[in-house]
């Protein structure tokens, strides 16, 4: 039965990478003409539900004109070359006549009020609440999605509400929630919502963070980086084996981070460590090691439990000692701020001095029993707490 198992992922991974590597080579070589037809979506739509999605439809930013009324969209590691009347590899950025569309702005599929810390941020005003969007749609294709409902769709596969940049801010100060997030799915994806969202926030007072696979390219990157509090990057792991699990590749996501830590917006990172994809010890050291080297030693790491989902539902949740382990290697290497997520009650889901070891932000999952941070500091020893604090 083990080895059936051991087979069946083998095999899964190995047309991941197949379809990694496909997609990164024709994305980038300007052969991709064959994506999902534009009007798939309109075909199951109900009456009345055509014209509701028409608002989403938005001219795209950061795309270029080719011959024969074909676009390349420049916005992330895909770099997707369109033909008239077909979408990108997201699904949610289409050629109409030549001019590259989003289809998703001010349309998003969940809208839910969440604690900061579900992110994870944890350096971020523990306790309080976020505004958490999220459209359809996505560059990535994880096998261990646990969002795949939406990440995996398409306009029209959803219910929507219609929720533009103006109303998300009315509805931030309002129900008095200090944070808009962008999250669920990739947020690359529906970028120019974001954007319109993060600019009139800014003016507004009120803060902006984004969950994302950093699989952006530089240009736009800088662009929404003006406008953003902080950033959650899921690191998928730390091999290119790794990323095939998600249809990805590493080193754009490497670039994207070294670009957010040099333009000081506050980062954290965070692991979803699955069992035979990600969780080589060594592996962990190096990816540790790089932070350290690249971003710092004050760039909390998040390792979080695994649990089957979507096309992985073969493999066990993550071993609690696996994630135990994997925080020893990164406080070994020396990142100062390591956590344990997907675990509630856990003793490392809480942040600890990195000097004295007191137990500074007592945590059980997402909930934030105290914070003794003063003033930014270690209140037993002084020490200096990197983050953003009230």
């Amino acid at each position: 039965m083990e080895r059936k198992r051991k087979v069946g992922i083998a095999a899964l991974v190995a047309i991941a990478v197949l379809f990694a590597v496909g997609v990164w080579v024709i994305g980038t070589g300007g052969l991709n003409r064959v994506f999902v037809p534009a009007d798939e979506p309109a075909q199951t739509l109900e009456d009345g539900r055509f014209e509701q999605l028409e608002k989403g439809v938005r001219e795209a930013m950061f795309y270029v004109a080719l011959p024969d009324m074909a676009v390349q969209c420049r916005l992330c590691f895909r770099n997707c070359v369109i033909a008239e009347g077909l979408r990108g590899f997201c699904r949610v950025r289409e050629n109409r006549g030549g001019v590259l569309y989003t289809l998703v702005y001010g349309l998003p599929s969940a809208v839910h009020i969440d604690p900061i810390e579900k992110e994870p941020q944890y350096h971020h005003w523990p306790g309080t609440n976020i505004l958490a969007i999220g459209t359809v749609g996505c560059n990535f294709v994880c096998l261990h999605c646990h969002n795949w409902q939406l990440s995996q769709a398409s306009p029209g596969d959803r219910a929507v509400h219609d929720f533009p940049p103006e109303e998300v801010i009315r509805t931030a100060i309002a129900e008095g929630v200090p944070t808009i997030s962008f999250t669920y799915n990739d947020p690359i994806v529906c970028f120019e919502y974001l954007y319109d969202v993060a600019k009139l926030a800014q003016e507004n007072g009120v803060r902006v963070i984004w969950h994302t696979n950093g699989a952006i390219n530089h240009e736009p990157l800088m662009a929404i980086l003006a406008y953003t509090d902080a950033i959650t990057v899921d690191l998928k792991g730390f091999t290119d084996a790794a990323y095939a699990n998600s249809a990805a590749i590493l080193q754009p996501v490497l670039n994207t981070l070294k670009t957010i830590r040099e333009q000081g917006v506050w980062l954290e990172i965070v692991n979803l460590m699955i069992p035979t994809i990600n969780d080589n010890p060594d592996d962990i050291r190096h990816m540790s090691r790089w932070i350290v080297d690249n971003l710092g030693q004050d760039v909390p790491l998040h390792f979080s439990r695994f649990f089957p989902n979507f096309k992985l539902t073969d493999i066990t949740p993550t071993p609690i000692a696996t994630l135990e382990r994997a925080r020893e290697i990164a406080i070994e290497e020396g990142i100062r701020f390591s956590t344990i997520g997907n675990v509630p009650g856990h003793k490392y889901n809480s942040t600890f001095c990195p000097e004295c070891d007191l137990r500074l932000i007592f945590r059980t999952h997402f909930e934030v029993v105290y914070n003794k941070i003063e003033g930014g500091a270690c209140p037993g020893c002084g020490e200096v707490i990197p983050g953003l604090w009230q």
